[in-house]
């Protein structure tokens, strides 16, 4: 046999995946050109994911107040296309989601099935909501007088997102597709010990027509990168669900440097400075999307 054929016997060199930031419908490495390990349920390491810095976190600010106008304009019934459109992408993918899930929380396939299977309804869940939140939250108010008073709701703007930190793509979705259906654009720090499925996840937006700064995700340190995006002036808003469990990580102190400009902010659960993570299987309610939207009310006479 000539030596340069190789038989079916031969090993190949696999092509290991680099995982990257997800930023502005783009995947950079951090500018800091850090990663770090990513190691699976029992210690064993799984990959090298990207260290996002406090530059990658004001980077994904910036995309996503680019965003926010055409986002916020389009159609309620546009968004709950994209939004249906992710779901279907992920059931494409829903192998490789189930293998990450299975592997980055230590479940065993037929659960990790079924946190998949949850998540992927989830996105179909909120797209149902996104043309029915103005019928629900607005209205025709009664006031005495010739005019028209009329109330609707409106996105609040950029809105900073702790994801979950065990619930790796459960959780994730149930904090991200709410802030997104009701017309806000999200920057996201990602589960820090359990990153992948995030990452997997940027990939199916970015093929679900999903536009480019809608959703940005930065895996990295939870402690380094979240005071920054608690304290940048240019986030509306801010989710601290991960601040549950995370390392380092006071939410409190989160919440304090959120009001300097008075962002809206949606505390972790728990009772007092206890912060807990919540039963992400749980049919969630309106809570989250309404959080984040804001109420405008306008005057207009009545004509003859």
């Amino acid at each position: 046999m000539p030596t340069n054929q190789r038989t079916a016997t031969d090993a190949r060199v696999d092509v290991r995946k680099t995982y990257k930031l997800y930023i502005g419908g783009k995947f950079p490495r951090s500018e800091s050109g850090r990663s770090y390990e990513v190691l699976d349920g029992r210690g064993r390491f799984l990959a090298n994911a990207s260290q996002g810095s406090r530059k990658d976190a004001r980077d994904a600010v910036v995309a996503a107040r680019a965003a926010f106008p055409k986002w916020a304009g389009a159609t309620a019934y546009n968004r709950g296309q994209v939004l249906y459109r992710v779901a279907e992408v992920m059931e494409g993918r829903r192998a490789q989601f189930v293998a990450e899930v299975r592997a980055s929380e230590g479940l065993t396939e037929r659960r990790a099935e079924t946190v998949v299977n949850t998540a992927i309804d989830r996105w179909v869940w909120y797209a149902g909501w996104t043309d029915k939140l103005a019928q629900v939250l607005g209205g025709l108010n009664p006031v005495a007088g010739p005019y028209f008073d009329i109330s609707a709701p409106e996105p609040t703007g950029v809105v900073g997102v702790l994801a979950p930190q065990r619930s790796s793509l459960l959780g994730l979705v149930s904090v991200v597709a709410p802030v997104i259906a009701s017309g806000n654009t999200a920057v996201v720090l990602t589960s820090e010990l359990r990153p992948l499925p995030a990452i997997t996840l940027s990939e199916a937006l970015a093929t679900s027509d999903v536009p480019g700064g809608v959703v940005n995700l930065i895996t990295g340190r939870t402690a380094e990168v979240a005071p920054w995006i608690a304290s940048h002036r240019d986030v509306n808003a801010i989710d601290l669900a991960g601040a549950a469990e995370a390392e380092g990580v006071v939410w409190g102190d989160l919440e304090l440097a959120a009001a300097e400009n008075l962002k809206r902010v949606v505390r972790p659960a728990g009772e007092g400075t206890d912060a807990v993570e919540p039963d992400w299987t749980r049919t969630p309610d309106m809570a989250r999307m309404t959080a984040f939207l804001e109420t405008k009310t306008v005057w207009h006479p009545k004509g003859r």
